[in-house]
């Protein structure tokens, strides 16, 4: 149990460093959908749709090195060597993209139909992202968490601080100061987004650069071969996931009607920030139980402590699910502040009940990495992303989000569910499936039920809520004592 232990206590830093940051960027959507900030709906949507290929980029860009780093910085015993090889790849490929993408950047702008006034911006901001890669996964590794949380967080602080400034006081402060009266703009608000994104950025960099200076750059292209082999499969799930995560909105952009795309792909996007609450959870979980995968998996009966932490996260999820749909309309007007987002509420439970599903993948993802048989990742993400990509392809000119948020939920659940049959066969892991079935399935059929058919009925959504938390601590409660150490 003492290696639970670590992973909650690794877990609860890396949580802070994901949920505290996302809370402050979450902080972000009430701004951004308070009335008159942003001109319509459809300025928002603008703003998603950028974001979806940031998410995109981002994962080319990291080409599953990251992960490589993680399996190789444990396997081998020259750790200078893993450092060297995958700062110097990342290095390399980042400002040959970067010098790419500033040449042909009209053209970028063209083929994704995004205005050019913003693809520099975003340019940028993608290469310095790629390049702290590394340094906050050496941080994770070498088991950094408070150092990788404070950056974060700084990160996250900065881009929400500026975002405030240019968007709610930069205008107003114009007649009192020359300064500030020369560096705003009418009708930038877009494009402030995207500047107080690249200050963060280039702030994290900043403070990272204390580990360009240490490292040692050896490069040894045997273990550069040996490490792209295994991240090449990473690579195509992380693209397959980005699919799955941020496609359906620039689908949404080409199947619907110019005059109602970007309106609808607002709302969809900020009622889908409701759904963050288990987004953080799985997130931060995720982020604790990587390095712990790998750094386990020589011990004696890692199955078992594996079987273990996938209850605790279905466990805590379900509850997590369950409060979010049974509260959703209490958290509305404090997160999308503007009622003309509120259309697309439908979406909510779906939302939360596929970053439910995919949490559960992550957790069930283990096999496959610690048997490099990252390949198996690739194809159920690919599986994925097709589900994904059909779904929305024949139901969004009729169904509009509506059909992006089944899409969404259908492809995690199959991933989930081919992982499951796959590691059975590769890395048998002893779940105890009866109490994860009862917390899955019993949290969302009460999710659906308590939201579709008791919709502002707290009276009975909350006692679904008390005899569901009643469930859960009382089949954990000894589990939770032991790994505790409560008598």
């Amino acid at each position: 149990m003492s290696g639970l232990k670590s992973l909650f206590k690794q877990t609860f830093i890396y949580g802070l460093a994901t949920v505290l940051p996302r809370m402050l960027s979450f902080l972000l959507v009430p701004l951004y959908t308070t009335k008159g900030v942003l001109s319509s709906v459809a300025e928002y949507g603008k703003v998603s749709v950028i974001f979806s290929y940031f998410v995109l980029f981002n994962v080319v860009l990291a080409y599953g090195m990251e992960t490589a780093f993680f399996r190789f910085f444990n396997k081998e015993d020259d750790k200078d060597k893993v450092i060297g090889t995958s700062t110097i790849s990342l290095i390399v490929t980042s400002l040959g993209f970067f010098i790419l993408a500033l040449i042909f950047q009209n053209n970028i702008a063209s083929f994704i139909d995004i205005d050019a006034k913003y693809i520099n911006l975003v340019i940028w901001i993608l290469l310095l992202d790629a390049l702290v890669i590394i340094p906050f996964a050496w941080l994770r590794a070498t088991q950094k968490p408070m150092r990788y949380a404070i950056i974060k967080i700084l990160n996250v602080a900065i881009n929400l601080g500026l975002n405030i400034f240019f968007l709610m006081f930069l205008k107003g402060l114009t007649t009192d100061h020359a300064f500030l009266s020369s560096i705003y703009k009418p009708n930038f608000e877009v494009s402030y987004i995207f500047i107080a994104n690249l200050v963060a950025s280039a702030v994290t960099l900043l403070l990272m650069s204390s580990f360009y200076a240490k490292i040692k750059y050896v490069f040894n292209s045997a273990l550069w071969k040996t490490m792209m082999r295994y991240a090449f499969p990473v690579l195509i799930a992380g693209v397959a996931f980005s699919i799955n995560e941020t496609f359906d909105r620039i689908l949404l952009k080409q199947l619907l009607p110019a005059d109602i795309a970007e309106t609808d792909i607002g709302m969809y996007s900020a009622c889908y920030k409701i759904a963050l609450f288990m987004t953080l959870f799985a997130t931060a979980y995720r982020l604790g139980i990587e390095p712990f995968f790998f750094s386990h998996a020589k011990s004696d009966n890692p199955q078992k402590n594996y079987a273990k932490i996938l209850e605790f996260f279905v466990a805590f999820g379900a509850v997590i699910l369950l409060t979010v749909v049974v509260f959703a309309d209490v958290l509305k007007p404090i997160i999308v502040r503007s009622e003309a987002y509120w259309e697309a509420m439908w979406v909510v439970p779906i939302i939360l009940i596929a970053n439910f599903c995919l949490g559960i993948y992550h957790n069930l993802s283990v096999w496959y990495k610690i048997t490099d048989k990252t390949k198996f990742g690739a194809y159920i993400s690919i599986v994925g992303a097709l589900v994904t990509l059909v779904i929305n392809y024949i139901f969004i000119e009729t169904y509009s989000y509506k059909a992006s948020a089944v899409a969404t939920l259908a492809a995690y659940a199959v991933m989930m569910g081919l992982s499951y049959y796959l590691g059975r066969k590769y890395y048998p892991i002893p779940y105890n499936l009866k109490k994860i079935s009862v917390y899955l399935v019993g949290s969302m059929g009460l999710s659906i039920l308590s939201f579709y058919q008791f919709r502002g009925n707290y009276i009975i959504g909350v006692s679904m809520l008390i005899v569901f938390l009643g469930i859960v601590y009382f089949s954990e409660k000894n589990e939770i004592k032991r790994v505790l150490k409560i008598k």
